[in-house]
């Protein structure tokens, strides 16, 4: 018999004599997994352009997509890597703009116990996006002020999340530490990242240029400034 028409394994060879399918073939140790794949991002990503301190954070980024061209998108400005780590290290909060990225954040690398805020399902938000004209996720940045000073922030979704920072920074709204800004997707992404690079707000920033981005992108920049 061959494959079935789902393109599956052979269902009379491809089994134990115990009368069961037969397991997969396939790498199960975490640490090695671990390992092979970082060994892999080395010998596909060419980190060479980046500043020293910066290739760790790229690293973890190539990792996250299993993309190493993105290297070719990445725009940064200032020491973002050496901020965004000390600020990390002296307890600042993490600001979210959905929650996919505060779910990532992986909260055993924040050794200041961190904080890490998403007020995007705050109740206000609806009212505040019907009264604004805007989307939800913009809204929901006007409620980081009280916690925007010197913190960590990480946009992985929405492009209207940080066009509305970048106006509110301009409009002289307290000053985080970092930004990364990864936004995704065909309306606004690339506009809000380029927007980001061409601010000249004096703030250490990284981004990726162009359509690509998301949550796992934003995540994964923070997890690499807390892992020091």
């Amino acid at each position: 018999m061959g494959e079935g028409r789902g393109g599956g394994r052979t269902p009379a060879s491809d089994k134990s004599t115990s009368g069961k399918p037969a397991p997969f073939d396939y790498l199960r140790d975490p640490e090695e997994i671990t390992r092979r794949s970082f060994a892999i991002v080395e010998a596909e990503a060419d980190l060479t352009r980046l500043p020293e301190p910066l290739r760790p954070l790229a690293r973890r980024l190539v990792h996250a997509c299993g993309m190493p061209d993105i290297l070719e998108d990445l725009a940064w400005g200032g020491p973002v890597a050496e901020v965004g780590r000390k600020a990390l290290e002296d307890g600042a909060p993490v600001l979210a703009d959905c929650r996919m990225v505060a779910e990532g954040v992986t909260r055993a690398r924040l050794r200041r116990d961190n904080a890490v805020l998403c007020t995007l399902g705050d109740p206000r938000v609806p009212a505040l996006a019907l009264e604004r004209g805007t989307t939800r996720s913009a809204a929901a940045v006007e409620l980081w002020d009280d916690h925007l000073t010197g913190a960590v922030v990480a946009i992985g979704n929405a492009p209207t999340a940080l066009f509305s920072l970048l106006e509110r920074l301009q409009e002289g709204a307290p000053r985080p530490a970092v930004i990364l800004g990864f936004p995704v997707g065909f309306v606004g992404a690339a506009e809000s990242k380029e927007a980001l690079a061409q601010a000249a707000l004096d703030l250490p920033f990284l981004t990726l240029r162009g359509r690509r981005g998301g949550s796992a992108l934003a995540a994964a920049g923070v997890n690499a400034l807390a892992a020091g």
